[in-house]
C-alpha cells in the first residue's frame, strides 16, 4: 500500500512560477502614466522608462482632464505630468489627482524653469521637478529619488525642498 506521502512523491512536479518580465523579484511593475502633449517628447521619455524593466508605462495621455480621468482609472503608481497642458493645465490636474489617488507619486517634467512655477508644481503634491532641457540626464535619477522616498527638482533651479 502507498501512503500519500509516497503517492504525492510520483506526480510530476509544478512548473516554476517565472516572475513577470518588468518586476524585481516578486515585486510588480511600477505603473507609470505619462502625461504629454508634444508626442515626440512623450515618445523620448517612453523610451526612456524603457531602460528600467521596474516600470511599466501603463498609459499615455496629451491632456490634464485626460491624466485625472485616466489616473482614477489605471491607478498609476507614479505619474509623469507636464504643465502646459491643454484642457487643465499640470498644476491643476496634480491637485486633482491627489484627490482621486492620494498615493500616486507625481513627477512634473516641464520647460517651465520659473522658480515660482516650480514651488507651486512642488506645492500640488509632486515630488520631483525635472526641466525638459535636462530629462536626458535627470529624469531615470528623479525616478529613483522619489520612488525612494526623496524630492528631485533639476539643477539650476533655486526653490527650497521644504515643502510637504
Amino acid at each position: 500500500m502507498v501512503s500519500e506521502a509516497g503517492s504525492a512523491a510520483l506526480l510530476p512536479p509544478k512548473p516554476r512560477e517565472l516572475p513577470k518580465r518588468g518586476t524585481t523579484g516578486l515585486m510588480p511593475p511600477i505603473r507609470v502614466l505619462v502625461v504629454e502633449d508634444f508626442v515626440p517628447f512623450q515618445d523620448f521619455i517612453c523610451s526612456t522608462l524603457m531602460k528600467k524593466t521596474s516600470l511599466q508605462v501603463i498609459g499615455r495621455v496629451s491632456d490634464g482632464q485626460e491624466a485625472v480621468e485616466r489616473t482614477e482609472k489605471l491607478k498609476p503608481d507614479l505619474i509623469l505630468l507636464d504643465i502646459g497642458l491643454p484642457t487643465l493645465n499640470g498644476i491643476g490636474a496634480a491637485r486633482r489627482i491627489r484627490k482621486v489617488a492620494p498615493e500616486a507619486k507625481i513627477i512634473f517634467v516641464t520647460q517651465e524653469s520659473s522658480p515660482e512655477v516650480a514651488q507651486d508644481a512642488l506645492s500640488s503634491g509632486a515630488r520631483g521637478y525635472v526641466l525638459k532641457t535636462r530629462a536626458g540626464t535627470d529624469l531615470l535619477a528623479a525616478l529613483d529619488a522619489v520612488l525612494e522616498g526623496r524630492r528631485f527638482v533639476s539643477d539650476g533651479l533655486q526653490i527650497s525642498l521644504a515643502t510637504p
